[in-house]
């Protein structure tokens, strides 16, 4: 299965983000092309600032594994990391994290010193546009 299909299924998860008046952030892991963990954005839900769709992926998908390290494993998410999430990526172990939209206000790759552990593989842009046009559209909705 391909990064695009992995992606897809982390945008559906966005979409019931914004649903639930959350910033539409989805996340899946997968193990040996196997998704082991689903997460979308629960700040609000919650009433939790570290209820980030990364972190609640990262927990399910540590308790899955019964590890806390995730060096096989690849994230896919609509939107860069924070600062926060990032942290927790390169405490994991992360093998291969795969983005969506970029941050440029909030995301981890503003920050000059790498926060992302040295092995951890990265691929940028992947369904971006898509990404982009449910955050904007989720944004615009609270303006009006």
């Amino acid at each position: 299965m391909s990064d695009d299909y992995f992606m897809e299924m982390a945008l559906s998860l966005a979409e019931e983000a914004a649903d639930n008046g959350e910033i539409p952030v989805g996340a899946i892991i997968v193990c040996r092309n196997r998704i082991i963990a689903k997460a979308r954005n629960q700040t609000e839900q919650l009433k939790d600032v570290t209820a980030h769709a990364e972190i609640m992926a990262i927990t399910s998908a540590t308790q899955h594994l019964g590890s806390k390290y995730l060096t096989d494993c690849t994230m896919y998410v609509t939107l860069e990391p924070c600062v926060m999430c990032a942290g927790a990526l390169f405490w994991a172990q992360l093998g291969r994290l795969v983005t969506g939209a970029s941050d440029p206000k909030r995301g981890y790759s503003r920050i000059e010193t790498p926060l992302l552990h040295p092995k951890t593989r990265l691929e940028i842009g992947v369904l971006a546009e898509e990404s982009q046009a449910l955050l904007a559209k989720f944004f615009a909705r609270l303006r009006t």
